[in-house]
């Protein structure tokens, strides 16, 4: 079985040369789902994971717009709709300058599974741009997005594919490109998720993604008999995601003592807590580097320029930063300090290697497309709000994310059992995830 799985893997590499994030997305996901495939031939008669690793439509289009100057800019957008075997395509919108096909087909693969474990009816896509918004206008971004949009908009609708936010998307730019599509469209839906609550947004869509990490990384804890409360953790990042992460370990008795930014960590033995994490969103929201600032701020908080977290040592370590941010040499600190778990927060965080590393060194894993899917399933929350004309309270969406991602939590360590691969999250979640999406492709046939 190794070697067709390694065919699948080739084929994969064949199509898609040069895509190093793609083909790292794909060899974790099909190496974990051998088991599946030895109990199901069927599934390899049908051409099935032929088919999941092939996009089912790639959108690539040119983008013009004008800049403050006057002058002329064209950049590259893109949008993968990868399957849509349990619902319409969902995933963000990345506008950075390192955007390129490789990077929007890893996050498209990557949210197929993502999406499956919500359990919630959604496929899975992803979109973005090579435009960087940074030192960008106000008017320039309106510009871009629109311009942006006025290419999408024929390709999504709420049955169809439904964008919401990611790195450089907030809500600033999501405002733009709603507006746009509801210009062009003549359509007030569904289809742009990730809104201001006062024209449609869900009430706790910012901090969901984080808080839904810290829901499913105290799932990890209790499951092996330990508490979060007291716990010693280290972050990377400082956007949305982190900032909602060190929310709700705060308010569960955790101690986050040290974060990262583009400029280094800061490493503060106090813990960031109470008006410091208000201090953090504020330097975010400022559009400068946050641990430079954080340090003069407080002056009892140290801090490294240059340098990752990694080293400090802590009991949970939680990247929320970008894809491979943590090597095999990161993965070789983590181990020497005595670290029991890791989860997940970015976007494939860890690399391969530093994945089987830290897994093989006892440490308890949890993967991102688990960890952080609490993000899209409040998309999705908000998707149904949207075609309800309702609106959900803070409190209603809060119980739902917390049932969804303990649900996450529990299916994907079943699924790991049911295969006799114990407690592995890595795994469970890749064969749960790939279950649900494999029955419904064998229904619907060959298509």
């Amino acid at each position: 079985m190794s070697s067709i799985v390694q065919q699948y893997i080739d084929i994969a590499k064949k199509r898609n040369p040069g895509e190093s994030e793609f083909h790292q997305t794909v060899e974790e996901v099909l190496h974990s789902i051998e088991p599946v495939l030895e109990k199901h031939p069927e599934y390899i008669k049908a051409g099935l994971i032929e088919r999941l690793i092939e996009p089912e439509r790639a959108i690539i289009f040119r983008v013009t717009w004008v800049d403050d100057a006057g002058k002329v800019q064209v950049n590259r957008g893109y949008r993968y709709q990868f399957n849509s075997a349990i619902g319409p395509y969902k995933g963000g919108t990345r506008f950075a300058p390192n955007v390129n096909p490789s990077i929007i087909k890893f996050l498209g693969f990557e949210q197929i599974f993502k999406n499956a474990l919500t359990g919630l009816p959604i496929g899975g896509g992803k979109g973005g741009a090579d435009f960087d918004p940074n030192g960008k206008s106000d008017g320039e971004i309106m510009r871009f997005c629109q311009a942006y949009m006025t290419e999408l908009y024929r390709h999504i609708g709420p049955q169809t594919d439904s964008p919401a936010g990611d790195l450089g998307v907030g809500a600033r730019e999501i405002g733009y490109l709603f507006g746009q599509y509801k210009r062009i469209a003549n359509m007030y839906n569904e289809s742009v998720t990730g809104k201001a609550v006062v024209y449609g947004g869900l009430n706790g869509r910012t901090e969901a993604t984080g808080y839904g990490i810290v829901y499913f990384a105290n799932c990890m804890l209790e499951a092996n008999n330990e508490k979060m409360a007291g716990k010693k953790v280290v972050v990377s990042g400082f956007g949305n995601v982190t900032w909602g992460t060190v929310t709700k370990l705060d308010e569960l008795g955790a101690k986050v003592i040290a974060f990262s930014g583009p400029d280094g960590y800061i490493l503060d033995e106090a813990g960031v807590t109470g008006e410091k994490i208000a201090a953090l969103l504020e330097l975010r929201n400022s559009g400068k580097n946050i641990c430079a600032p954080y340090a003069e701020k407080y002056p009892e908080a140290k801090f490294f320029a240059g340098k990752k977290p990694w080293e400090v040592k802590a009991d949970l370590y939680i990247p929320c930063a970008m894809q491979n941010d943590i090597h095999l040499e990161d993965a070789k600190k983590i181990v020497a300090n005595g670290a029991k778990f890791l989860c997940e927060g970015a976007n494939m965080p860890c690399t391969n290697e530093a994945i089987d590393y830290l897994m093989s060194n006892g440490i308890i894993f949890g993967p991102c497309k688990a960890a952080n899917a609490g993000g899209v399933a409040c998309s999705c929350i908000e998707m149904g709000q949207n075609a309800g004309h309702t609106v959900f309270s803070l409190d209603q969406v809060y119980a739902q994310l917390k049932n969804i991602m303990v649900s996450i939590h529990d299916s994907s360590a079943a699924a790991a059992a049911e295969y006799g691969l114990g407690y592995n999250l890595l795994a469970g979640a890749n064969i749960a995830g790939f279950k649900k999406i494999a029955e419904a492709m064998m229904a619907q046939g060959i298509v």
